[in-house]
């Protein structure tokens, strides 16, 4: 649960004990809302002692979104049954996704990232990632009407997305380093918006944020575009500093949770099917 302002008790309703939340939602420069949860016992060891600070980028629904001024989504559904399965305590602040994936790497303050963050060899040279947890793909959403078939059709349209994602990795490749068309946002909220007033011809993002802004907004006429010969399937992890010791900590219980029908029943909640967890575990 989130406190708008000052500090709150907040009851953890699955069995942990209260904890304390504080902060401000001001729509992710740093300064974000914030949820806390005591998940572990009193056993008087360090790590049940310490309580974890997670950064998030809540611009990812129904991943991670705002609600007024509490966090919500799947990641935040998910990562509460992580670290109550590890009986850890944790908080999880909304900063925007350049200040989350740079405080993590610094981790001070921040110990990890969770944010549907893809796991790449790239970022891999700079952070420690869990095991995958999800499994996603890039998609390309177009109003219904259009011809647009493939990512290779999208050269010499006008595209918009979130900078410094695999989004913008993949179309950099496919239209080139410093193509004008290739329209570059702070978020996927900025990324549509430039779509619905018309100065894109497509957005290019995870297919899950795809499909829930396709579902709420029917009046707009979008329509998803897959691409399995350009856009490769991508597994999300929880991002930690190089050297963290919650990789540790955590994979084994990120294993329990889907193993054990808790992430089947948050993947339904979300997304109304049915996961793939054989697939799912199999991922490295």
């Amino acid at each position: 649960m989130l406190a708008g302002c000052g500090a709150k008790k907040v009851e953890n309703t699955e069995g942990g004990a209260a904890a304390d939340t504080s902060g401000t939602n001001d729509g992710g420069s740093g300064n974000g809302s914030s949820t806390a949860a005591n998940t572990g016992s009193d056993s008087g060891n360090a790590a049940a002692e310490t309580t974890y600070q997670f950064a998030s980028d809540a611009s990812y629904a129904p991943m991670e979104f705002m609600d007024k001024d509490e966090l919500k989504g799947f990641d935040i559904d998910f990562l509460a049954a992580v670290m109550k399965e590890a009986g850890l305590k944790y908080e999880v602040r909304n900063v925007g996704w350049d200040a989350m994936l740079e405080s993590v790497k610094q981790g001070k303050e921040y110990q990890a990232g969770v944010s549907s963050i893809s796991i790449t060899a790239d970022r891999a040279q700079t952070y420690d990632f869990s095991m995958p947890y999800f499994e996603s793909k890039n998609v390309i959403m177009v109003k219904e009407d259009s011809a647009i078939a493939s990512a290779l059709d999208l050269k010499g349209k006008k595209v918009a997305l979130q900078g410094g994602t695999t989004a913008d990795t993949l179309m950099t490749k496919i239209m080139g380093k410093g193509n004008t068309d290739l329209k570059k946002f702070d978020s996927n909220a900025v990324a549509l918006l430039e779509l619905d007033k018309g100065g894109a011809d497509a957005v290019v993002a995870d297919i899950a944020i795809v499909r829930d802004y396709i579902k709420n907004n029917p009046d707009k006429k979008y329509k998803e575009v897959l691409d399995d010969v350009n856009f490769n399937p991508e597994y999300y992890g929880l991002a930690y500093p190089k050297g963290s010791e919650l990789k540790a900590e955590l994979d084994p219980a990120i294993k329990a949770v889907i193993e054990n029908g808790t992430y089947a029943d948050l993947y339904k909640k979300w997304f109304d099917e049915v996961p793939d967890t054989t697939r799912l575990l199999a991922a490295k």
